[in-house]
This record gives C-alpha cells, sequence and structure tokens, in this order.
C-alpha cells in the first residue's frame, strides 16, 4: 500500500505533539458567550487521530455520507447559537506573539473544535496554539505551517452559515455518485488529489496539479485505455494559442530549446522560422514534443477516454507538488510518484514497478493496457467528514458553490 504523507498525516503528528490537548478532549463547551453547548464530540474532533492519518475509507463512501451528515448536523447547531467569533486584526500571527489578536484566534479555534476550551483565553501564541492553528490549516487545504497569514485569516473569515449551505451542497453531490465498482481511480479535483480504491479500500494516495481556474479540469466519468511509457507530447490546440505563440514571438528558440518539432497538416516536418508567428499560422501545424526527461508529460501519460482531450502523466518538474497552490495546468492532472499508480493500474500484467523502471530508463516508446477497465471518476467536491470524525473543507477554485469568499486566496501564509 502506497500512502504518501497527507493532511490527515500531519494531523496525527499534532497528536503527539503540543496539539495533543485539542485533539484528545472529551467534548466541546461554549465559552465564547454564544449560549451554553455541550457535545459527546467537538465538531472536527476524531477518535483516534493516527487512525484518522491511516484512514483508508474512500472519499466515495456511505461512511463518508453518514460523517458529512454528522458533521452537517453539529454545524447546523453551532450556527443556531451563534457561530464563531472573528478574528480581530490584519497582521500575520505566529508562535511567540502577544497580542489581543491572539485571543481572538483562540476563541475562533474553540469554537470550530481545533482549540481545547481551557486553552481559549491567553494572549500568547504558545506551541499549543500552533498545533491548533496548523489542524486547521491541513482541514482546510493550507500549507500547515502554523503562521496565521492572508490565506489562513481568509479561512477563518468564512462564516458558519456559508459552510453549513456548503456541506448540504456536497452531501447532494457524494450521494449522486452512486455505485462505482470495486475497483476505481477518483480524482476530487479541488483537494488535487487521487485515490485508488480496490475492494472500499484506499490503496494509495497521490498529490495532483489540476487545471487553473481559467483552464479547469472537467467533472467526468470514464476509464483507463492505456499507459504510455516514455510518451510524445502533441501540444493541445488552447495551448499553442495561449502559449506556444506568445512564447516564439519573445522567444524564436523556444522550441528548437525543448525539442518541440512542427509539421504541417500533410505531415512534412518545417522550421520554425517557416511560420509567421504573429498571425493565426501556427494553430494549422501539429507540434509534437520528443520523448525524454525534459518531456512536458514526463516520462508516463495515463489515457483516459474523454470528450475534453485531457489525461494523467507525469511531469519533469517535480517541484510543483511541494507548492501550495496545486491549480497550474492546462486541464490535464499531473500526478504525483506517478509510476506507484501505473503499476496499480497494470495490475495483472508483465509492468510491475520494477518493470516500469526498466521500460522508462530503456527510453522506449511503450504502451501498456490494463487486464480489466479501471474506471475513473473526476469529480468536484469542496466539504466532506471522514468516519473518523474529520470534517474538511477546500477552496472553490472554479466557483462552483456560488458563494465569493470560498474561491481560492493565492497568497503565502509563509511570505
Amino acid at each position: 500500500m502506497s500512502l504518501p504523507l497527507t493532511r490527515r498525516h500531519i494531523l496525527a503528528l499534532l497528536a503527539g505533539g503540543a496539539a495533543s490537548t485539542a485533539l484528545s478532549r472529551p467534548s466541546l463547551s461554549n465559552n465564547l458567550g454564544l449560549g451554553q453547548m455541550e457535545m459527546k464530540e467537538g465538531y472536527d474532533s476524531i477518535t483516534s487521530p493516527l487512525d484518522a492519518a491511516m484512514s483508508s475509507s474512500p472519499l466515495l463512501s456511505s461512511g463518508t455520507i453518514e460523517a458529512t451528515e454528522r458533521a452537517l448536523a453539529k454545524y447546523q447547531e453551532l450556527a443556531a447559537q451563534g457561530g464563531w467569533p472573528q478574528v480581530t486584526g490584519n497582521e500575520r500571527l505566529q508562535l511567540g506573539d502577544d497580542n489581543a489578536d491572539v485571543v481572538s484566534l483562540r476563541q475562533r479555534l474553540v469554537a470550530s473544535g481545533d482549540l481545547a476550551p481551557s486553552l481559549g483565553r491567553s494572549p500568547v501564541f504558545d506551541s499549543y496554539l500552533d498545533g491548533a492553528v496548523m489542524r486547521f490549516q491541513a482541514r482546510h487545504g493550507i500549507e500547515a505551517s502554523g503562521v496565521v497569514g492572508d490565506t489562513s485569516r481568509a479561512a477563518l473569515a468564512i462564516p458558519i452559515d456559508v459552510r453549513v449551505k456548503q456541506l448540504q451542497m456536497n452531501i447532494v453531490r457524494l450521494r449522486e455518485m452512486g455505485s462505482l465498482g470495486s475497483r476505481y481511480m477518483m480524482m476530487n479535483i479541488p483537494a488535487t488529489e487521487v485515490e485508488a480504491v480496490s475492494n472500499g479500500v484506499v490503496e494509495q494516495r497521490h498529490n495532483t496539479v489540476i487545471g487553473k481556474p481559467d483552464r479547469p479540469s472537467p467533472i467526468l466519468s470514464t476509464v483507463v485505455q492505456n499507459v504510455n511509457f516514455n510518451p510524445f507530447w502533441t501540444v493541445p490546440l488552447s495551448i499553442i494559442k495561449k502559449d506556444l505563440i506568445p512564447l516564439m514571438q519573445k522567444d524564436p528558440g523556444y522550441l528548437t530549446e525543448h525539442h518541440i518539432r512542427i509539421y504541417t497538416p500533410t505531415g512534412q516536418e518545417i522550421l520554425a522560422s517557416q511560420i509567421d508567428w504573429n498571425t493565426d499560422e501556427a494553430t494549422r501545424m501539429r507540434f509534437t514534443q520528443d520523448p525524454g526527461f525534459d518531456n512536458s508529460l514526463g516520462q508516463v501519460r495515463i489515457n483516459i477516454a474523454n470528450q475534453y482531450g485531457v489525461y494523467m502523466h507525469d511531469t519533469p518538474e517535480k517541484s510543483v507538488f511541494g507548492s501550495e497552490y496545486h491549480f497550474d495546468s492546462s486541464g490535464c492532472a499531473r500526478v504525483q510518484d506517478v509510476r506507484d499508480l501505473c503499476a496499480w493500474i497494470l495490475q495483472g500484467t508483465e509492468y510491475t514497478r520494477d518493470r516500469i523502471d526498466e521500460v522508462i530508463r530503456s527510453g522506449a516508446r511503450t504502451t501498456a493496457t490494463p487486464t480489466a477497465k479501471v474506471p475513473v471518476f473526476w469529480i468536484y467536491v469542496t466539504a466532506w467528514a471522514t468516519p473518523e470524525g474529520l470534517v474538511e473543507f477546500r477552496d472553490d477554485v472554479y466557483n462552483k458553490d456560488g458563494y465569493a469568499n470560498l474561491a481560492v486566496v493565492t497568497n503565502d501564509d509563509n511570505g
């Protein structure tokens, strides 16, 4: 099983440190003048942080739906009692700070169950609050730095009634998926994560980089066609128009430097100097990038049947997975540790993980086909709860939830 370090793992690590008090509390009481409220569990508490971190429960499961319904009921109860307070000020807050804004931050995190009520009054940003902030950030898809900057402040400021409506909307989305079969891949676009599921168990999770807001990745239901190793890349028309032509106007050597060849409609290879880059002449040509380490697809392409011309692939720029902002492609999905995912897709064939490495090292263009259909789902879910009780939210990067304050915030909390 391949389960790389995820936000859930971060939450488990916090449980072993300063945040353990908040994570293990038996109840959440209201100390903020919002009315008395007692629950057996906090809104986002988990029975066992380690179990949650290593959870093998798929997002698309009855367990997720039931957990999200329970979370909705708790958020509705909190909303009826006044919701959560706003964090005061607009400056960055971090470990060691001492001011009144820290008190408001504590009270906000107590209300959402990220900090124990007994820790809600000190003006000092201590290690307990640092752990609670990281926990909040991890639940909201924000880099768990412990620093409260623009991105975290924006997430903290979203009113609880909006979160209630977001949960309601996403319960509908989860229910609509129905039965998915015993073995499938699911990519949740807002979470930029792929799950490989077999018999109700997540066997692999992978981070992804997906479409920009102006070039969104589509919602789709399809199957894997095949896997290409050491592929050519044929440049899509949209990228020719939006990227390639402007690049060539600035840097006439770009195509040569990136090993991209040009072919006429009749298949004749021509030179870049034969095209007038100040017109749309280039849109009538075919541009193909040679296989290799610097190929834009990396060394693997997973072809999926669809009308949008999108697919899943490797990338030569592995650093993109270390960025907090994962909405940076032209609609396709770049997949971290994609070779592991290919081995999962091709189970039962000769293409084991070691064999895949051999083929890629050889440089030979190779196509492999799975022994049975592997369904693929690209979905759009911005709010859900895990069976362990974690309530997760993600930015509505494509504005499908309909609330302006759920749009993605790109400022870096660390900057």
